[in-house]
């Protein structure tokens, strides 16, 4: 399936460069895995600029024979620049293996060792090869924080920093000595300048409106606060009753954030459900069992329980809360056009909510941009019509998503 051309950017010992890289796509039955470059050389530009100069005038480089490369050259320089999630400092490696093994650290450093293999791959750097793969902890990053956890954990955390330390150098010095920076027109370069130039100002411009109508929202907000409308009971406890509509059963059950991290009625990655409302509030009401859920830990749950108690309590669930994981599949499987964005975004909500809760990296590894389910994914979410859409068959796609929601179904537990 062909895939986009994403820009990227590398942050190497010479400094940021920006390029452009083809996830694996399949053509006439092989997959295949490229970027920006001739023969030995990998293109890579001070700037996006630089990158879009290039691109519009060149006829000779490993990109053009991709699916995609067609509008890759009519793109204007904003889209050329590289987003945070495809941004990869590779000289801040030794910096990150300083850190604590937390799973943002282990999620950023991953995304770098993977890029690195693909560069590996793809310009045959046989050294790079030898410095990951003499070194488990390497292939363990995609899995999270748990290969890193415990006594065993610590010591291959400790043999990683220890690579690093001793290897990494070996690394950036193979991947720094690739690049090469092609001439590119002048006059085209005058016009990618002045067009980047352009958006710089007037996004500094945007950022600071943004800053000062924050501002003037927040003035608003103290003055008008006697006049707020009420809450109500479960925005004033900061708990959420939910809905979830699988193809056997509709539950319910409850979940609320901690500094942005879900919690759910359950514990030990397991999520108590119930088949109606008067099933979870008599649950609630009676309190059995409750010492090891998760939300009996939350401090406004006491208020919860009082009003299950003295028969107050009502569950109401709002439409933003209500997950429908069925008929996502069959629409997969169909293609873009036949997914419903807000039904997609919603499960995508739980099922990852679900998961990093139960600290289980799965689904984040699955629904990553450089995976075929995580492009399709972001493709019918954040929709850019300078995008080559996916392209049939999806059965891979729809096979992985049936397995996302299949562990997440095996959360629940019936109560």
């Amino acid at each position: 399936m062909a895939q986009d051309i994403i820009p990227i950017e590398l942050g190497l010992p010479q400094g940021d460069v920006v390029t452009l890289w083809a996830p694996r796509w399949r053509e006439d039955g092989e997959e295949w895995e490229a970027f920006l470059g001739d023969e030995e050389d990998l293109y890579a530009f001070p700037d996006a600029a630089h990158l879009a100069a290039f691109v519009r005038t060149s006829e000779q480089h490993d990109l053009l024979d991709h699916p995609a490369w067609e509008v890759v050259p009519a793109l204007n320089v904003p889209e050329l620049i590289p987003d945070d999630d495809h941004t990869f400092d590779l000289v801040g490696v030794p910096e990150l293996v300083a850190e604590k093994p937390d799973q943002w650290t282990i999620g950023e450093l991953a995304e770098i060792i993977g890029i690195v293999r693909s560069l590996a791959d793809v310009c045959e750097l046989e050294e790079v090869h030898e410095v990951l793969d003499a070194h488990e902890s390497f292939s363990l990053l995609d899995q999270g924080t748990l290969p890193f956890t415990g006594r065993d954990g610590e010591r291959l955390w400790a043999d990683l920093s220890e690579a690093v330390s001793e290897k990494w150098d070996t690394v950036l010095d193979a991947i720094d000595g690739l690049v090469t920076a092609p001439d590119v027109d002048e006059k085209v370069l005058e016009q990618t300048a002045e067009e980047l130039a352009t958006f710089l100002a007037e996004s500094a411009e945007a950022e600071a409106a943004a800053g000062d109508d924050e501002d003037l929202e927040a003035v608003d907000e103290d003055e008008d606060e006697e006049d707020d409308e009420p809450v109500g009971f479960w925005g004033e406890v900061g708990i959420d009753p939910i809905k979830i509509i699988t193809s056997g059963a509709e539950y319910y059950t409850l979940r609320c954030y901690l500094d942005d991290k879900p919690i759910f009625f359950g514990s030990e990655g397991e999520i108590d459900v119930f088949t109606s409302e008067k099933a979870l509030i008599r649950a609630i009401a009676d309190g059995k069992d409750l010492a090891g859920n998760d939300l009996a830990q939350v401090s406004t749950w006491d208020e919860v329980a009082t009003k299950a108690v003295a028969g107050e309590l009502e569950i109401d669930v709002d439409t933003e809360n209500t997950y429908v994981l069925t008929g996502i599949a069959d629409d997969i499987a169909e293609g873009p056009e036949a997914i419903d964005p807000t039904q997609l975004e919603l499960a995508v909500e739980l099922i990852t909510d679900a998961a990093e809760w139960a600290e289980d990296d799965s689904v984040e590894t699955a629904l990553a941009t450089n995976e075929s389910l995580g492009w399709l994914v972001s493709f019918v979410l954040r929709p850019d019509p300078s995008r080559l859409e996916p392209s049939a068959p999806f059965d891979a796609e729809q096979s992985e998503w049936r397995k996302l929601v299949e562990t997440f179904e095996n959360r629940l537990t019936v109560a």
